[in-house]
């Protein structure tokens, strides 16, 4: 019917705008992920303290900021994930969609990603 099509041709529309905007999200959190990597790391954490010398503080940011950055990094990483795997699932939705040799659908998903990467 003509309303299924239209339906139809409207969720592979949006299905593509998703596939480009997790796209740009996964390329967001990459650079995130690459900012909260530490650019190195302290001499200070690499030596061992000498003698007399109460060594550097508990507190002190080169022994600290390894682990929280490596933990920020390990989140931003699983969430990396997650959005590559949703990626991969709507771009093989979209392609499924695209194979069923409809020229409305064909450019219902032209239109849609083209529309997601405007945005």
């Amino acid at each position: 019917s003509p309303a299924g099509m239209v339906l139809s041709v409207l969720v592979i529309l949006l299905l593509s705008v998703l596939y480009e905007a997790v796209k740009m999200g996964k390329a967001v959190l990459l650079r995130r992920a690459l900012l909260a990597l530490p650019r190195s790391l302290s001499q200070e954490a690499l030596t061992e303290p000498q003698e007399g010398d109460g060594g550097p503080a508990q507190g002190s940011p080169s022994l600290m900021a390894f682990p929280i950055s490596f933990r920020r990094w390990f989140w931003f990483h699983v969430g990396q994930t997650l959005f590559h795997v949703v990626q991969v699932v709507l771009g093989y939705m979209v392609m499924l969609a695209v194979m069923s040799y409809n020229a409305w659908i064909f450019l219902g998903a032209i239109a849609g990603s083209t529309l997601g990467y405007f945005v």
